[in-house]
């Protein structure tokens, strides 16, 4: 198997895991109150599923009271009087009332993601000295402008290969906007492996420090783009360090 499938699994080893975090934590999480709006549209339509081909099952009449279940993208499952549950579109709740008296309103849904924003997962490709270097990464907001992130990376040299992993501490200050700039410090292991037809070459583990600077847009959904710049130190030997500089651009989501 080659280095970039070991990476590959690795990386969708790492998801597997995170989503099964995420699982027990929403199954101790405690519920909140249900949102109760009522009908004013002479009807809405509730379908059987989150979205527009899925059949139409049943109708709430105007003055009937519906309470909100969950959410998925625009769609969103609502519960009726009488106990019929179906999936409505965010256009046709805007138009109902809530239990106050007032119309129902909502934030775009998206921006709503992606300022509620969790986990990460992507991956990037870009130059490593100047070497092509393939990453991937993943990443948990501990606060709204601190995360945690684990790296795992490979780069394909003409003379010898490179495998590194590497934790790190990113601050992102502004992290409510679209473009959102970041800058972070970790430690990791660095392994350097030199091509067989190398007479002599021998393979270097060392210790890994790096320090990153960069930026994320949003694109859309839950898709965001990153560029970053990275200054990665390999303590060789007790009295010797060598550094490199990387360069990259990828593609994340987030859930």
């Amino acid at each position: 198997m080659n280095g970039f499938a070991v990476i590959f699994l690795r990386a969708v080893a790492i998801l597997a895991l995170c989503c099964a975090v995420l699982g027990v934590a929403s199954a101790f999480a405690e519920d909140a109150p249900l949102e109760k709006l009522q009908v004013t549209d002479p009807y809405i339509e509730l379908h059987t599923g989150a979205g527009r081909g899925y059949p139409v099952f049943h109708v709430a009449a105007k003055g009937e009271w519906i309470e909100v279940l969950l959410r998925h993208t625009d769609w969103y499952k609502v519960r009726t009087a009488n106990g019929r549950e179906g999936w409505v579109t965010r256009q046709q709740l805007e138009t109902t009332l809530t239990s106050a008296g007032g119309q129902k309103t909502f934030r775009d849904v998206l921006v709503d993601d992606y300022l509620n924003r969790r986990v990460q997962l992507g991956a990037a490709w870009g130059r490593f000295k100047s070497e092509p270097m393939l990453k991937f990464y993943t990443s948990y907001r501990l606060s709204d402008t601190l995360s945690a992130e684990f790296s795992l990376g490979q780069v394909q040299g003409v003379f010898s290969g490179t495998d590194f992993w590497h934790v790190n501490v990113q601050a992102e200050p502004w992290s409510d906007r679209r473009l959102s700039p970041f800058l972070g410090i970790g430690l990791g292991k660095f392994k350097n492996i030199p091509n067989s037809s190398l007479v002599g070459a021998s393979t270097t583990n060392a210790q890994l420090a790096n320090a990153v600077v960069g930026a994320r847009y949003h694109l859309s959904d839950r898709f965001v783009v990153r560029l970053d710049y990275t200054l990665y130190t390999a303590y060789v030997a007790d009295t010797r360090t060598t550094e490199y500089r990387a360069v990259t651009a990828g593609l994340s989501f987030f859930f």
